[in-house]
């Protein structure tokens, strides 16, 4: 998910990253019209139809529910990793680790997982995701169920958060089956959903987008469906990682 805002050279950075673990006709980039140009130019390894272009800015609900629309009418059974264009990641050998061992379980599970970095410090402008294994939670491997969500807490709530044990910051790096994504969506966020009914047969059709996108809301998944769905897991990461727009 590439928003644009940001270095050029950060999206080749995660490009490089993402094709440890997945081969790059399986990669596809998700963003505004202004940088698709440069993506392409920047990625000459992109495939043109896995680039998706959003019409307007609607956060992150919006475009998951395009690509998710489109991957099922590549493949029915897909499972996808999402993640933004502009994290820094440390020890990327043991980020393509997690995210294989992630990629087993749901393939095996109807989850919603999210990889949650082990916090080293009380960070305030971070989001922290809460599991209900309870106290040193974040010692245990494997996935855990979650309990809540938090976003930007207070210096203190965030020094309880880290004696705890029980949180870990949101790394806004998911992974899902698209039809478990898909239902969950259908469920949680219709007000973004219906507007792309019939996309079995539309979602090539740039025009049929930017109609349904015209109308969408802007509103994030983290937001509209994780925080209430009883399908969100969680899988501890422990590699170096870092939301640029918020250091």
């Amino acid at each position: 998910m590439a928003d644009g805002v940001g270095s050029p050279g950060q999206l080749i950075t995660t490009w490089n990253r993402v094709k440890q673990v997945l081969p790059a006709n399986h990669i596809l980039v998700i963003t505004l019209a202004p940088f698709a140009k440069l993506a392409q130019t920047l990625l000459p390894d992109l495939l043109p139809e896995n680039l998706l272009v959003e019409p307007f800015a609607r956060k992150t609900a919006p475009c998951m529910a395009y690509t998710v629309y489109t991957l099922l009418s590549r493949d029915p059974q897909a499972i996808l990793m999402a993640t933004p264009w502009d994290l820094v990641i440390r020890d990327e050998s043991l980020f393509a680790h997690t995210v294989n061992e992630a990629f087993a379980y749901v393939e095996e599970h109807d989850v919603l997982m999210t990889l949650g970095i082990v916090p080293k410090s009380p960070e305030v402008n971070f989001g922290y995701i809460q599991v209900k294994e309870g106290r040193n939670a974040h010692l245990m491997a494997g996935p855990l169920q979650v309990k809540t969500f938090t976003e930007k807490p207070s210096a203190e709530l965030a020094e309880i958060f880290i004696r705890t044990g029980e949180f870990f910051w949101n790394s806004g790096i998911f992974i899902w089956k698209a039809t478990t994504i898909r239902d969950q969506m259908e469920q949680y966020l219709p007000e973004v959903t219906e507007l792309f009914r019939g996309w079995e047969d539309h979602i090539q059709d740039h025009a049929w987008v930017e109609r349904a996108y015209s109308e969408c809301p802007k509103v994030s998944l983290d937001y509209g469906v994780m925080e209430h769905t009883d399908r969100a897991w969680l899988f501890p990461a422990r590699f170096g990682w870092a939301d640029i727009d918020r250091i």
